[in-house]
This record gives structure tokens, C-alpha cells and sequence, in this order.
């Protein structure tokens, strides 16, 4: 075999894959008529009331835009529980995990019909194991960390979701 024969296969087996993959009727989320299209700047969140709600609702406008059309309300209630992962012998915590959810519903604006509505979760840790200062600033990038992970998990969950005929579109 030669390499131009090679190179030929491979194209025409990635021509094929795209064929396949179009005739099946997947859209990119993020292309002309996908979910990202459809929700971007068009999801208003509840305010938030506290440093990790005010978190979270920073990486949702960064994914989702700033809602200045809302076709969509998103409501959510974030659980977080600070857990003592590793205690020495003198009982004093070393390092925490930081486990959190977030449930959440997404409802069509127009016709109060609920588009998705589920429950996320992740967990991030920290040591607390230098100053007091070290310990709470390590705390403060964990608790950050956590609601960008939900936050991008919930993205992730409302842009598979079937947003229905017209629901929302511009």
C-alpha cells in the first residue's frame, strides 16, 4: 500500500462518519440551531444570597450569558457539607472535603412548562494544614472550585435536554 492510498482511506472514512453522524440528527450544542444557541442570554437566574450562590450564578452567566432576553427561568438550591477527611492522632482535622449538589429546574418562560429538572453533584477538598489565613483562603478556592464544577455540570445537563418544538426559540 502507498501512503496516498492511505491517506485517501482515512478520508473517506471520516467523510463516512460525518455522513453517519448527520443522518442520525445530532447538532452541535454550540452550532446555529443547538441548545447553546437557543439558551445563550436567555436564562434568567434567581439572585443569588450567599458567596457560593454569588459563585455559582458567575459561572452560569459566563457559560449562559447575562440573560438579557429570558425565554427561560433557572431555579436551583445548592447543599454543600464541609466533611473532616484526615485527623491526627491529637483529633485535629487536617484536611476537609467539601461535598455539594445542586438541584435544579429549568422552566419555559411562555408556558410554564418544565423543560429539565435533576441534581448535579462534585466534591473538592482542602488542607488545613498552615496558618489560619492559608487555612481559610484554602477554603474559600475550594468552595470556588465546587460551584464552577456544578455549575458546569448543570450547563452540561440543560444543554442535552430537549428544549422542545419552539420552546424558548427567538
Amino acid at each position: 500500500m502507498s501512503s496516498p492510498d492511505l491517506t485517501r482511506r482515512g478520508l473517506l472514512a471520516a467523510l463516512g462518519a460525518t455522513l453517519a453522524l448527520a443522518a442520525c440528527g445530532l447538532t452541535p450544542a454550540y452550532g446555529p440551531s443547538g441548545a447553546g444557541a437557543l439558551l445563550h442570554d436567555r436564562v434568567s437566574l434567581r439572585a443569588p444570597d450567599d458567596t457560593d450562590s454569588f459563585a455559582f450564578n458567575r459561572r452560569l452567566t459566563e457559560r449562559l450569558g447575562t440573560g438579557t432576553a429570558p425565554a427561560f427561568d433557572l431555579d436551583y438550591r445548592l447543599r454543600i457539607a464541609r466533611v473532616a477527611q484526615a485527623i491526627t492522632s491529637a483529633e485535629v482535622a487536617t484536611r476537609y472535603s467539601l461535598n455539594g449538589t445542586a438541584d435544579f429546574v429549568l422552566t419555559d418562560r411562555a408556558s410554564g412548562r418544565v423543560i429539565t429538572q435533576n441534581q448535579v453533584s462534585a466534591f473538592t477538598s482542602y488542607g488545613a494544614t498552615g496558618t489560619t489565613i492559608a487555612t481559610l483562603a484554602a477554603e474559600r478556592d475550594a468552595h470556588e472550585r465546587l460551584m464552577r464544577m456544578l455549575a458546569d455540570q448543570l450547563v452540561t445537563h440543560m444543554l442535552a435536554a430537549d428544549l422542545g418544538a419552539g420552546a424558548g426559540r427567538a
